[in-house]
């Protein structure tokens, strides 16, 4: 019986999103209730490390139910106060280091509560060609959209391989709570999102607040910048650049890495100047990847770059799927 509950909330959640698309839902918290947050518990991982406050998994589930049904109160009564995340650095392959966000267990359990929400009505909004955190989405199947887009008998020979530079951290939030603004304007969320957004990281007993990046190691992050890169890249592409190139062109993105297809190397007139602009002002800047094979080039002086490459011709009858189409609900 919960479990379909919970699957009928879901998707009565979903369909208000298909019938009143492009319009901000303001009464979504009435959802999350102590059947929702034991799912959120059952969804969140229980091997990680501890946050700031020593708790682990097996401590939190000894009254679990109490938990729970106290947090559950808090987030409806707007005292739940969301605790720094504790940083750590681990290493990169290019011996470089990336840092970590830990967040508290509960913390977790709250952001996988309203992530609950989010997948809901947004996967009713974002494209077909992203696949980077979203439910029934992989890498695997973003490899495949490219293999697709390479073979395929559309003549997408060339390819535009983009990363973002340290995008999670750069996110601007004023930016993001606009992109919020046009679909999620619920009192309960909204204000979740904000105590997510403003509270800070802990590093060295130092704690920094600021006002950009989303909080790295919860389940809260990846949703957000997914829905900012809908509004910035993924539409852009599709309603801006798409009608100005000839030919076939095709958009894949997994997180913050992107790769174009086009039939031809070089963009009509104006349109690189669109590729140069489509980050001013958010913070963040793209740099070249380890996929893109030949020249670097830095277009209009600007943070924004792209690496072009031509991709080898195929006789394979497969064509591509990731394009315009929106991923239906």
């Amino acid at each position: 019986m919960g479990s379909t509950n919970l699957s009928t909330k879901r998707q009565r959640i979903a369909e208000l999103a298909r019938t009143k698309a492009g319009t901000a839902l303001s009464t979504l918290h009435h959802v999350i209730d102590l059947e929702w947050m034991r799912e959120a518990y059952r969804l969140t991982r229980k091997d990680g490390a501890p946050g700031i406050d020593g708790v682990t998994a097996a401590d939190y589930a000894v009254n679990l139910e109490t938990n729970l049904l106290d947090l559950l109160e808090r987030i409806k009564f707007g005292r739940y106060v969301a605790p720094p995340v504790r940083r750590v650095y681990i290493p990169k392959a290019d011996g470089s280091q990336r840092p970590l966000g830990i967040p508290t267990f509960e913390d977790k359990v709250a952001q996988r509560a309203i992530v609950m929400v989010l997948e809901a009505i947004y996967e009713q909004d974002f494209l077909s060609c992203s696949f980077g955190f979203r439910p029934g989405r992989s890498a695997h199947q973003a490899l495949s959209a490219l293999r697709l887009a390479f073979m395929g008998r559309k003549g997408l020979r060339w390819v535009l391989d983009v990363d973002i530079s340290k995008y999670y951290d750069t996110i601007q939030h004023h930016h993001l709570r606009v992109f919020l603004d046009r679909r999620v304007t619920d009192g309960v969320i909204r204000r979740m999102i904000d105590k997510w957004l403003k509270a800070g990281v802990l590093e060295h007993d130092l704690l920094q607040h600021t006002t950009e990046g989303t909080p790295q190691g919860g389940v809260v992050s990846p949703v957000l910048a997914n829905i900012y890169l809908h509004h910035v890249l993924d539409e852009w592409f599709e309603l801006d650049v798409r009608p100005r190139l000839k030919g076939n062109n095709i958009l894949v993105r997994y997180a913050d890495d992107s790769v174009m297809f086009s039939r031809f190397s070089k963009m009509p007139s104006g349109s690189s100047t669109c590729w140069a602009s489509v980050f001013s002002g958010t913070g963040s800047s793209s740099t070249p990847t380890r996929r893109a094979l030949s020249t670097f080039a830095s277009i209009d002086r600007t943070a924004f770059a792209i690496r072009t490459r031509e991709a080898p011709r195929s006789t394979s009858s497969a064509s591509p799927t990731c394009g315009s189409s929106r991923r239906k609900g």
